[in-house]
């Protein structure tokens, strides 16, 4: 049975069937029974955008269990949808696609009591962590620091990425800059600058501390 799943999985990949979820903004913490609303763009291939689907969230924490559908947004292939997180603590969030299987687990959401102080700011490098999964390049790179990436691995390894930062920052804003390999190319995601900044400073932080 395993390998028939295994099997569907690389056919399902091979015809097409895999995409890429992009979550427009991350915030880094909600606040428990407040309504949160996540966007998101859902590409096959990672590129072109698919209308249609009918995605959903679902998010989990300990017994708990809370769940949304998603509704189109303003632009072809991004959905949105709202959910409230009933109690603190921290929340793993997964959104189906809607397309095939095509799911992606976004690492655990602080959720904090309504009236609680405000938890410190995550540091640049784990922000970057946190965006590699919630952007979309766990489904495409490997990297070692981000368990389960490399969902379909079309994309070099990004551990200890050869890279210097400087250059990365252009191509993050500009994947055009880079030369084309095969059929499949990185999109443009419209990243914001401190979520370029964060997914550099990610992506090198440990190739400097091998310096």
């Amino acid at each position: 049975m395993l390998r028939g799943l295994f099997l569907a999985s690389v056919i399902a990949a091979a015809i097409g069937g895999w995409a890429v979820i992009t979550v427009e903004q991350l915030p880094d913490y909600v606040t428990a029974g407040r309504p949160v609303t996540l966007s998101f763009t859902v590409r096959q291939h990672g590129v072109t955008r698919l209308s249609g689907l009918k995605p959903s969230i679902e998010a989990r924490s300990g017994d708990l269990t809370t769940t949304a559908t998603a509704s189109p947004g303003r632009e072809t292939g991004q959905y949105a949808s709202t959910l409230s997180l009933p109690r603190a603590g921290e929340w793993t969030i997964t959104i189906h696609s809607g397309f095939l299987d095509r799911q992606v687990t976004l690492l655990p959401l602080s959720v904090i009591a309504p009236g609680a102080a405000t938890p410190p700011s995550p540091s640049e490098p784990e922000r970057g962590r946190r965006l590699f999964v919630a952007k979309g390049c766990v489904t495409c790179h490997v990297h070692r620091e981000v368990a389960g990436s490399g969902v379909v691995a079309v994309g070099p390894e990004l551990t200890n990425h050869p890279l210097p930062m400087d250059y990365l920052k252009q191509f993050l804003a500009n994947p055009a800059i880079a030369p084309q390999s095969g059929t499949v190319r990185m999109p443009d995601l419209g990243l914001a600058p401190q979520e370029i900044a964060a997914l550099a400073a990610f992506l090198s932080t440990e190739r400097q501390a091998l310096r």
